[in-house]
């Protein structure tokens, strides 16, 4: 069976966000289409990790090829609203792929599906016919800032960091190895001994 390249050249929207509650989210990215929409699963660090690569290849391009890049995008070009249902997930993310097109003067993001074996990295950002589905997505800089400034929002939209280990707290708390086995509750800060 051949792959399936989704290729979205003027996205209508494209954006990370969350189905679920903090603590059980389930991270997507979706682009939309006129009337198409395609949506991704991916873990939370995929989202981390797309964010800040995008804001490091918008700093390379600026230095590089002198491309307008914006620092930050006003909040009103920050696409604030949920993901569009239904949520239907084409695949779950395994590669992804980052890059600049030079003619179209856009940020080139391509997520491939998860596969049981190793992806050649020759597919990525390639319309060969072997390899796994892809959705590839062209962005302007601002529009590649927006995404990556919501992308930022909503990972840190979920449960607080514990002060002293970083792991989430849950509202019962968390045993915090820092503590030494003591539980950490999120209200007053008390801790009781976990028996």
């Amino acid at each position: 069976m051949s792959r399936v390249i989704h290729v979205f050249r003027q996205p209508d929207r494209f954006i990370a966000g969350t189905v679920g509650e903090p603590g059980e989210r389930t991270f997507y990215l979706q682009a939309s289409e006129e009337a198409r929409t395609i949506s991704v699963m991916l873990e939370k660090q995929q989202v981390v990790v797309l964010a800040e690569r995008i804001g490091s290849l918008l700093e390379e391009v600026s230095r590089r090829f002198g491309a307008e890049v914006p620092e930050t995008e006003e909040e009103t070009n920050v696409d604030l609203e949920p993901l569009q249902v239904p949520v239907e997930e084409e695949f779950r993310v395994g590669t992804m792929g980052l890059g600049w097109d030079a003619e179209t003067r856009a940020v080139v993001i391509e997520l491939l599906a998860i596969t049981e074996g190793e992806v050649d990295e020759a597919v990525v950002l390639d319309d060969t016919e072997e390899g796994p589905d892809a959705v590839r997505v062209f962005l302007s800089p601002a529009e590649a800032r927006a995404f990556a400034q919501r992308a930022d929002r909503v990972v840190n939209a979920g449960r607080k960091p514990c002060p002293l280990c970083g792991d989430p707290l849950d509202p019962e708390g968390h045993i915090c190895p820092r503590q030494n086995g003591y539980r950490r509750t999120i209200d007053d800060g008390s801790s009781e001994p976990e028996g």
